[in-house]
């Protein structure tokens, strides 16, 4: 086991191994807070009012992620600057469907929260294939394009997350494992009348090996994947949906290494769990935003 993880901060980059730069997206930076299971009333009392007092850059989209018992609290308290998302939305995943919408006539999933229930609400994201989700409670490739379909259909904007494990990496199959989770979303999609996904469906590329553990891709791993993903995404879908489409790296993103990964002209913004939770910190970690702009000349 000590072995992996030391393996695991100079895993090889994905093939190919070089930097590329494909085509930079066009949209505006976004970062995502993923709370996960984490909060009271009081500690959310207190986050909230630590991200309205944040000095927050005025070129950033922010969106936070609190558990479901939470949103409601969370969506009257927060600034009209910060968005709110579900970390996820149910969908009857072996229903066959050709108009890919997924609705249900039915209710009978215990224990579940659906699109129609976050859009009755006007929760306006979600957040979709977290590997906290596909390794621990076996959602597939399917499950999380149909996911992203139903999800779209009822006006949810998406952050539909993609990534391999450590294994996968040393085998060099990271670049084929995320070419088949992005398939599985294309299929969904495919901008039927779920058009403009490139705007209102974001990517987080979350390396499954980074994600709790304090490793870090290195920045040229990331934009090299981040670029690798914009190209499939041209030849796939449209150049159109490649440019619009934004792109965060997650897997221990913080206060520290955000304004190094924020160079890279293909890292569109980030998606973070932990530090999420400390609002000083992730008002930084916005606030990079301001990197990447100067970075790539739009600033």
């Amino acid at each position: 086991a000590r072995a992996l993880r030391a393996r695991a901060q100079v895993a090889p980059a994905a093939r190919p191994a070089t930097l590329r730069v494909v085509a930079q997206g066009n949209g505006r930076f976004i970062v995502g807070g993923n709370w996960k299971c984490n909060g009271t009333k009081a500690s959310v009392e207190a986050l909230v009012a630590g991200l309205n007092a944040g000095d927050l850059a005025d070129n950033v989209d922010v969106v936070v992620a609190p558990p479901f018992l939470y949103i409601d609290q969370a969506m009257s308290t927060l600034d009209a600057k910060f968005k709110v998302a579900a970390q996820n939305a149910w969908v009857e995943y072996t229903l066959d469907d050709p108009t890919h919408h997924y609705d249900s006539d039915t209710g009978a999933f215990t224990g579940e929260v659906s699109a129609e229930m976050l859009e009755d609400l006007d929760v306006p994201w979600v957040i979709i294939g977290h590997s906290e989700r596909r390794t621990l409670l076996g959602e597939d490739n399917t499950t999380v394009g149909k996911k992203v379909a139903h999800a779209r259909f009822h006006g949810l904007s998406v952050i539909v997350c993609v990534g391999e494990t450590l294994e996968e990496r040393e085998a060099d199959k990271t670049l084929d494992v995320i070419f088949a989770q992005l398939q599985a979303v294309a299929d969904e999609i495919d901008d039927r009348e779920h058009s403009s996904w490139g705007s209102q469906v974001v990517i987080a590329y979350e390396p499954i090996w980074a994600i709790g553990t304090g490793k870090v891709a290195t920045p040229e791993q990331v934009q090299d994947v981040h670029a690798a993903i914009r190209e499939w995404l041209a030849k796939n879908v449209s150049e159109e949906v490649s440019k619009a489409t934004r792109i965060q790296y997650g897997g221990s993103v913080n206060d520290q290494n955000c304004a190094e990964l924020a160079q890279y002209s293909d890292v569109d913004g980030f998606l973070v769990g932990g530090a999420s939770l400390d609002a000083s910190k992730f008002i930084e970690i916005c606030n990079s935003s301001v990197v990447h702009y100067k970075a790539v000349g739009r600033l």
